[in-house]
């Protein structure tokens, strides 16, 4: 069976120079038998050097990558580089156009479909594309995140504690470079098939990012991850000319929520009224919050305590909780 990928590109991805394309993933609907949906991508390539790829979008309700991405693949020239930059601004385009995490044309998860498969729907066959032809073609790995709808949290550059620590150190000095607040290292607890896992496992240099949330999105987590994309590509060496700004503030703190205690998952369904919020410390055994059942008013909130010490990484955004939800997660200073 081909493994090749079903997606046409009209980009030419050794061509020295700047490209605005697209990938055509193929699809047939209810409105056309034939048809193809666009997933806009760019290419600048000026000599030899290093590669960045960077991905928005991967959930559509997080929007500092788009816009940021947007931003970047407008002004970024080839004469400003030495290497090759390859931009995707709505890695899930179709969940971008609705503000949802997940796809609305298949309901799937783009940060749960990797390495994803050729003949899959519209997301597993995405996510193969970026792992035949995109990955295998990167030394630096940009995949930008927020909390999107669900969570508040403190603007970070994000990875896992890998066994490889050469690679790890190097994350972490690019992470540094950022310039956001916080490098925050983080431990899966709902499910795998996430693009950074992938790009991590195939060796290159992997750097996500939490910034903010969907009601948080505003200047201030703008200017963090315009920043970035610029510091990172001058940590690089693939940017000629400094940016304009290095840095956003003091030097970032370096945590860890690798412990599954970490995440505090809510125990029932109802309101979740929060007591701390993100960048609070918290100790073991402290109350994070209570959940009031809309079912039974006479019944008193159920109490949610914390399992683990640290900081208040993030927190729900949405008051209206499942049982099962992520409510807080908490970090504590890291070292390699």
């Amino acid at each position: 069976m081909s493994t090749s990928s079903l997606i046409q590109s009209t980009l030419d991805y050794e061509a020295q120079g700047k490209q605005i394309g697209h990938w055509a993933v193929p699809q047939s609907t209810n409105s056309a038998g034939w048809a193809q949906y666009f997933i806009p991508a760019v290419v600048i390539r000026n000599g030899e050097g290093p590669t960045c790829v960077f991905f928005g979008g991967n959930h559509g309700d997080e929007c500092e990558g788009p816009v940021t991405l947007m931003k970047l693949a407008r002004q970024l020239q080839p004469e400003q580089i030495t290497g090759r930059v390859i931009i995707v601004p709505m890695l899930n385009r179709p969940a971008v156009e609705s503000g949802t995490r997940l796809s609305p044309i298949d309901g799937v998860n783009m940060n749960r479909a990797f390495p994803g498969r050729r003949n899959d729907t519209i997301t597993g066959m995405i996510a193969h594309f970026v792992t035949q032809e995109i990955l295998s073609r990167a030394d630096i790995v940009v995949d930008i995140h927020s909390g999107g709808s669900s969570m508040h949290m403190l603007p970070s550059v994000n990875m896992h504690d890998l066994e490889n620590r050469e690679q790890m150190g190097k994350m972490v000095e690019a992470a540094k470079a950022w310039g956001a607040p916080i490098v925050y290292i983080y431990k899966d607890v709902a499910g795998e098939g996430l693009l950074p896992s992938l790009a991590e496992q195939m060796g290159k240099i992997t750097l996500g990012t939490e910034m903010g949330s969907k009601s948080q999105f505003g200047p201030d987590t703008l200017r963090i991850t315009e920043h970035g994309v610029w510091n990172v590509l001058q940590w690089a060496g693939i940017l000629n000319e400094p940016p304009d700004t290095q840095s956003i503030g003091d030097a970032p703190q370096v945590v860890a929520g690798n412990d599954a205690r970490d995440y505090i998952m809510s125990p029932s369904s109802g309101l979740f009224e929060p007591f701390l919020e993100i960048g609070n410390p918290v100790q073991a055994g402290q109350l994070i919050g209570q959940i009031h059942s809309t079912e039974r008013i006479d019944r008193e909130p159920e109490p949610v305590a914390a399992e683990s010490s640290g900081m208040v990484m993030a927190r729900r955004a949405i008051p209206l909780t499942k049982q099962g939800e992520c409510l807080v997660a908490i970090v504590r200073p890291y070292a390699l």
